[in-house]
């Protein structure tokens, strides 16, 4: 049995959104050391962020202020940082932060750095939501990079962003491309979507054979008000069986054992990928 063990912190705001970015930066960063150092005495070896972890979720303004909380990739301050966390603990890091590409073009991206404190390269979130409260399209630009999968010193890994997990295609791209573990990094907050947390991932995770952690902040970011960030971060296995589950409302690192012979067995017993007829869905293809 090959066994991987997974860790996601949630957190909550810290600093408050009346301070510039570099400080709200430092804020969290100095947060989540800590659960980061209580990740490697447990023995994590892949750790997942929240989404734009170091900064607040700032898309309910349409504020130009927080174009300053970008930072290039690998070259910034967190990426820098993380690599080193990543090198001592032996402790592959995804570090989800605002990505600066050129001035005037951004991304909300996520860093894989390898357990050996080696960049080995982002993913770009595809899809990009601008509906009242969510108006990400004034600061992303979607992503370019398609759906890469790395391989870690551990496992096989994917990433995808909050938003798109409402897209199955994402998905079945990133575990046709190898994946066996998909971290998505999230804010998302009570509402509507809110019974969906607990479907689209299992949804997901059973029909590509592959384990995911979801993970998303918590709290309230006045002084938006577009609701609470519920927390609830997991893990789900390849049978759609949540296995560990965070609280909805307390900075926390929750943590998983994976089997990953699981993921073997599951897509060995559901021939999902044998039995796909691409040739029928070109549909799809089409705007």
């Amino acid at each position: 049995m090959t066994t991987l063990k997974g860790g996601l912190i949630q957190m909550q705001l810290k600093g408050g959104t009346n301070l510039e970015p570099a400080v709200i930066r430092r804020h969290m960063i100095e947060a989540h050391t800590p659960l980061i150092e209580a990740a490697a005495r447990q023995g994590v070896q892949v750790l997942c962020m929240q989404e734009v972890f170091t900064q607040p979720y700032f898309c309910p303004s349409q504020d130009s202020k927080w174009y300053a909380a970008v930072e290039r990739i690998p070259d910034g301050p967190t990426v820098t940082l993380m690599q080193e966390l990543a090198r001592k603990h032996a402790m592959v890091i995804v570090a989800p932060i605002y990505e600066e590409e050129i001035t005037g073009v951004y991304y909300n991206t996520a860093a894989v750095i390898d357990a050996d404190g080696k960049y080995l390269g982002k993913y770009r979130k595809v899809h990009i939501p601008q509906v009242a409260g969510f108006y990400e399209k004034f600061f992303f630009r979607p992503g370019n990079l398609s759906y890469p999968v790395f391989q870690t010193a551990y496992c096989k890994l994917g990433v995808y962003i909050c938003y798109d997990r409402h897209f199955p295609e994402g998905w079945r791209a990133l575990a046709l491309n190898g994946a066996e573990y998909i971290v998505n990094p999230s804010a998302t907050v009570a509402g509507l979507s809110q019974y969906l947390w607990e479907l689209e991932q299992p949804a997901a995770a059973v029909a590509n054979g592959c384990y995911i952690g979801a993970v998303n902040r918590i709290g309230t970011e006045a002084p938006w008000n577009i609701g609470t960030f519920y927390g609830s971060s997991y893990f789900v296995n390849p049978r759609g069986e949540i296995i560990a589950q965070a609280s909805s409302d307390k900075d926390e690192l929750v943590t998983a054992d994976m089997d990953l012979e699981m993921v073997r067995e599951v897509r060995n017993l559901w021939q999902f990928f044998r039995d796909r007829r691409p040739e029928t869905y070109g549909d799809l293809l089409r705007p």
